[in-house]
């Protein structure tokens, strides 16, 4: 029989109520999700567990799913439920970027960039499509690689930038490695892409690369 949590003055819940989600630490707000925990231990040890053995609340929402299966008190369900966590804070970072204001600084893409790459064990080449006033269009992977590279083929980025009709781009992609200092083959292919761009008008306005952590903007360091 699971253990629920146990409403008190000093509980998760009623601090949640009284000071908000912001004050409360990852143990309490992990308990308030996962709101019960297993024979002997309640939420909040359950909580404490988790963290622990997966070392952060990021470890836990990236960790893959036969590890967490393991983890007792952690069944089917909440790891269903883990998934939809993660993807609505992806889904929720994507709708800020779009519905934003003009995208003129990358630190404005970091965030939600950080959030939809940097855990990813593969390497995935993406556009943000930009209209005339630098407000986000889209967003769209297009190329999937191994850990180590992503194909990428400059008629495919050209032909999807017209489709959509894009008046700039931001490229991005994320290194697995976790260290996002470009390669010499990034700066090959951003000037190829970048070229390619400029015969149809698209301008490239950067190239963004996620690592753990970091984002280098190849703009920034005077490569676009």
């Amino acid at each position: 029989m699971e253990h629920q949590l146990r409403p008190n003055e000093h509980g998760p819940r009623e601090r949640l109520a009284h000071i908000g989600p912001s004050a409360l630490t990852e143990a309490e707000l992990l308990a308030i999700w996962l709101g019960s925990g297993r024979r002997g231990c309640n939420a909040i040890d359950l909580a404490q567990e988790l963290l622990r053995a997966f070392g952060s609340l990021r470890g836990i929402l990236t960790a893959p799913r036969r590890r967490l299966a393991e983890h007792p008190g952690i069944g089917p369900a909440r790891l269903s439920q883990l998934q939809v966590v993660l993807e609505l804070a992806r889904r929720h970072h994507r709708e800020t970027l779009i519905c934003g204001p003009s995208l003129t600084d990358p630190r404005t893409a970091r965030d939600f960039l950080q959030a939809e790459l940097r855990d990813l064990a593969y390497e995935s080449f993406c556009l943000i499509y930009l209209d005339s006033r630098y407000r986000v269009t889209g967003f769209e992977p297009l190329f999937r690689g191994t850990i180590d590279c992503a194909q990428v083929h400059p008629r495919e980025v050209v032909r999807r930038a017209l489709e959509v009709r894009a008046v700039a781009v931001i490229l991005c992609h994320n290194h697995p490695s976790g260290v996002a200092e470009p390669s010499e083959a990034d700066k090959i292919i951003t000037r190829r892409l970048r070229d390619a761009l400029a015969l149809v008008d698209i301008q490239v306005v950067d190239h963004l690369i996620i690592g753990e952590g970091a984002c280098t903007s190849l703009a920034e360091l005077g490569l676009i």
